[in-house]
């Protein structure tokens, strides 16, 4: 029997998606048992304030990836709008399997985005959430929350928030698609790059692992999210930028629309082309942008947040 260690971190959302994937790898493989590590993030550690530059980077993977390359796991699986545009050197993007719902969700107990009272409080720290809120419903009082699902979920129980918005994927995963009361239409939310999507990261040497975990791939996904995530890497936006980006197929063409919020509002883009071209369609996606704000880089743009910070940077 041939055991593949997995990293994971140890929230409910993440251990549901690693042994999912752990039952997916064993079915696939018969010979193989895959063991579950649980590793700590600096993201599970500060919960207290906004995940700020300053704190560090890849908050929620840097610590899988380490133990990754010092080979106490095989394997990592993140959500893959966790993960930086640039991997650690050493390490290679396995498998993107088939994507959950991509859509961002509102929870309220009752009315829906639209019938939301004036001034009612929406928790969210995600700033492309607040930019895409702020252009359909500037009316409402934005709320900073952070924390897991639960925690969130309990703010609304509570009566601290009027509604929340959450990844729909993950409440999915959680089986609590129950408590969503709207899925938001991409049309006037659009989600983070890859959101919903898994990664599925190995060393890249290590050929058994790669070999065992790239049935798991789908190309369909790993296009639309490898145009994404090409798009995010082109305006070199930080964690903190308020941007969302959707590669989507349709009649065999690879759909891409992406969005920022410049100093006027939300500038949008759209482009199309075959699934070979997805990291030109990025680019050329976040060209459109940047020239319609006139600029080079969201890198020194400061009304989109800090710039990310260069792997190996202190």
């Amino acid at each position: 029997m041939t055991v593949l260690r997995l990293g994971t971190r140890a929230s409910a959302l993440a251990m549901t998606q690693s042994r999912s994937v752990a039952r997916a790898l064993e079915e696939h493989h018969p010979g193989i048992r895959v063991e579950l590590v649980e590793i700590r993030t600096s993201g599970d550690r500060i919960q207290d304030v906004p995940l700020a530059p300053h704190l560090g980077q890849s908050f929620f993977t840097k610590e899988i990836q380490d133990a990754l390359l010092d080979g106490r796991v095989d394997l990592a699986v993140h959500s893959c709008k966790d993960l930086a545009t640039e991997l650690p050197a050493g390490t290679h993007l396995c498998a993107i399997p088939v994507r959950e719902d991509c859509r961002d969700a509102l929870i309220s107990g009752g009315p829906g985005l639209t019938d939301l009272p004036a001034g009612a409080r929406v928790g969210t720290s995600s700033p492309r959430r607040k930019a895409f809120l702020r252009a359909v419903r500037p009316d409402l009082e934005l709320t900073e929350l952070r924390g897991n699902v639960p925690t969130r979920l309990k703010a609304v129980d509570d009566g601290r928030c009027d509604a929340v918005i959450l990844a729909a994927a993950g409440l999915r995963r959680l089986g609590l698609g129950s408590r969503i009361t709207e899925p938001l239409p991409t049309g006037i939310m659009l989600p983070a790059a890859s959101q919903g999507a898994l990664a599925l990261e190995t060393r890249a040497d290590d050929e058994r692992a790669r070999e065992i975990v790239s049935v798991l791939d789908d190309p369909v996904c790993r296009s639309e999210v490898t145009a994404e995530r090409a798009c995010l890497r082109r305006l070199e936006a930080g964690c903190q930028a308020p941007v969302g980006a959707l590669g989507r197929h349709h009649d065999g063409v690879l759909h891409l629309r992406a969005a920022v919020e410049g100093p006027d509002g939300l500038v949008w883009a759209e482009v199309s082309g075959e699934s070979s071209e997805a990291e030109a369609l990025g680019a050329r996606a976040a060209n459109e942008l940047l020239a319609a704000l006139g600029l080079e880089s969201l890198r020194n743009a400061s009304w989109a947040g800090p710039p990310p910070r260069r792997l190996g940077a202190p």
